[in-house]
């Protein structure tokens, strides 16, 4: 009798990446305070975004970024739900510190698919939030954020045919929030806004929570 296993050594097994989606996340009025914060960075705050935090690349990624956007109340909320959050990504993000900015998408902005870990960030950035505002009716088609199933055996290079890739998309809804994995494959959709106007953005506020870095621990190395 034949013991040998029919599943072909090649196989490739396809597994959803856990997201956790929070709507209604602060509120009509707290959402709209924050919304119109967000429109009035305009002109020089907000700057080309860079991939890898130094480097602007516009075939790969495409729209702007302010740094220095405070949302103390949105962290203050990711604080109450966390514990959630943490039980059903399995992860702890005990002892760690937020690192966020602004990004506005607008006609023809695009992210393409990455994971938000690198050699240098991979020890740090423990867990990816997306915060989402935007006027309504939405002035804007698109903007999804696509995340992109596991597969084993896991590949981590960026090359590959991503159209054979199996993905759900989750859409920027107004006052939502989303969780995930920094080591997730994720990438933003093409957005199409007629208008053009900064007011008509796709606007999110994106993150992590980073643990210390135990080589930085007392020098002034920036998260």
């Amino acid at each position: 009798m034949d013991h040998r296993s029919p599943v072909c050594t090649d196989a490739v097994w396809r597994l959803p990446v856990t997201v956790c989606r929070i709507t209604q996340f602060l509120g009509e009025q707290t959402a709209g305070a924050l919304l119109e914060r967000a429109i009035d960075s305009a002109g020089d705050t907000l700057q080309p975004s860079m991939i890898r935090d130094r480097e602007v690349v516009p075939d790969f990624r495409r729209s702007r970024s302010r740094h220095d956007f405070a949302a103390p109340e949105l962290m203050a909320a990711i604080d109450e739900v966390l514990e959630a959050v943490e039980h059903t990504l399995g992860v702890s993000c005990q002892h760690t510190e937020p690192s966020y900015s602004l990004n506005a998408h607008n006609d023809g902005d695009f992210y393409r698919p990455h994971q938000d870990t690198s050699a240098e960030f991979a020890p740090r950035r423990l867990l990816t939030f997306v915060y989402y505002l935007h006027r309504t009716p939405r002035p804007f088609d698109g903007g999804e954020l696509r995340v992109f199933d596991a597969a084993l055996p896991l590949h981590t290079e960026t090359a590959g045919r991503w159209q054979e890739r199996t993905w759900r998309d989750w859409e920027p809804e107004h006052d939502s929030i989303v969780f995930f994995l920094p080591t997730a494959w994720h990438e933003v959709r093409p957005v199409s806004c007629p208008s053009k106007q900064h007011a008509d953005s796709r606007f999110a506020i994106n993150g992590w929570l980073c643990s210390p870095d135990p080589a930085n621990r007392g020098n002034d190395a920036s998260p």
